[in-house]
Formats: structure tokens, C-alpha cells, sequence
């Protein structure tokens, strides 16, 4: 954060945790309580110096290491973050095993809890469904989506997982809703090519952008 702070053009800074304890150790190495207690010094200090504080909640749909992961934890963790002045809360599908009907309540749960526009959905696609729980998301008020060129991430601490939501599935699907994202939908798809020929991998969505 005091590197952060030095760099005028940093806008925003970032803090993540599970509500998974066993992911969070893995792969921060440490308990959910002390991720917490270390976010009590840092986002009222970035907070303070005019920055936004984007606040990942990682493993919400399910966890590779403990399975089912309690909502109601999720939320609380959620809360505790909100009241410590983060501006955004993405919250994770880190392996990709969410399906629409879940993420109809989870939205639902946070929702009731805390302001729409302060929620984003971070969703990988393991199964094929983070297109879907987007659109889910999407109809819910959720207006902030996490997605990567071509599908691509990963985390090194959720095996099995694949990429991300591909960002050209995104935008597609939007634009097909009728949303102006102000995004270029055959410039993202060339970048999607140029990313999947400098990561030695086929791109997620090969295809023009027209039937």
C-alpha cells in the first residue's frame, strides 16, 4: 500500500480473501481473521488517501477444498468490508461450478444487504455456465462483471478451474441485450486471436462476431 501510494496515477488498490478458510490459507497463508485484521490497517489508509478499494471475496459459489461454502459466512465477510470503506465488492466464483439457480439467490442474499452498484460478479467458466450466471447476475442490478481476453486466469490455489469469463462472451451478450458498453466487439475479438497466439493456446471465441 505505501508503494500504492507513491504512484499518482493509482486510482484504486486491491485487497482479496476467501470465505473459504482452507483456500484462504492457501493461498494467502493466512486465516480469514487475519486477512480482516491486516484490511483494518490498509482501507481506512487508502480510503483516507483519496483511492478506491476494490475488495475480492474469492470462493463464494464453492470451494476446491472444503466443497459447499455458506453463504451467510460469505455475506458477513462482505459486510465486514463494506463497514471497513471498501468502494467495490467483486465477489468470486473461483472454480466455476456456480449454476443459475445459485447465483439467483446469492445475488438475491446481497442484494438485501448492500448497495447493487457496489457489487461485481467475478465467475470462471469450468462448467460453460459463467455466461449464464453473468446474465443471472446482470438481471439481478449487477453492472460490474470481472472477465479476461479469450477466457484466460486461473488460480494457482483452485485446481481444476479454468479461465475466466471470456470478455468478448460478455460484451456479445450484452450488446445482444441492447447495452451500450462503448467496447469495439470485432477489435476485442482480433485481441482475443493475438492473446491466444502469445499464450500458445486456441482463443475462446475464434468465430467473427456476426452469424
Amino acid at each position: 500500500l505505501e508503494r500504492a501510494l507513491t504512484a499518482d496515477r493509482i486510482g484504486t488498490v486491491a485487497v482479496f480473501l476467501s470465505a473459504s478458510e482452507t483456500h484462504n490459507r492457501k493461498n494467502v497463508n493466512r486465516s480469514i481473521a487475519e486477512s480482516l485484521r491486516g484490511f483494518e490497517e490498509v482501507v481506512p489508509r487508502a480510503r483516507a488517501a483519496g483511492k478506491g478499494v476494490r475488495a475480492y471475496v474469492s470462493c463464494v459459489w464453492g470451494c476446491p477444498y472444503e466443497g459447499t461454502v455458506d453463504p451467510q459466512k460469505a455475506l458477513e465477510i462482505a459486510l465486514e468490508l463494506h463497514r471497513l470503506g471498501a468502494t467495490e465488492l467483486s465477489l468470486g466464483d473461483t472454480i466455476g461450478i456456480g449454476t443459475p439457480g445459485q447465483t439467483a439467490k446469492l445475488c438475491d442474499l446481497f442484494v438485501k444487504h448492500l448497495p447493487v452498484d457496489l457489487l461485481a460478479a467475478h465467475l470462471h467458466d469450468t462448467r460453460g455456465t459463467a455466461l449464464a450466471n453473468a446474465l443471472v447476475a446482470f438481471q439481478a442490478g449487477f453492472r460490474t462483471f470481472d472477465a479476461a481476453i479469450g477466457g484466460m486466469g486461473g488460480c494457482p490455489y483452485a485446481p481444476g478451474a479454468s479461465g475466466n469469463l471470456a470478455t468478448e462472451d460478455l460484451v456479445f451478450m450484452l450488446h445482444g441485450l441492447g447495452v451500450e458498453t462503448g467496447v469495439d466487439l470485432d477489435k476485442l475479438v482480433e485481441a482475443g486471436r493475438l492473446a491466444g497466439h502469445v499464450a500458445a493456446r486456441p482463443p475462446r471465441t475464434p468465430r467473427r462476431t456476426w452469424a
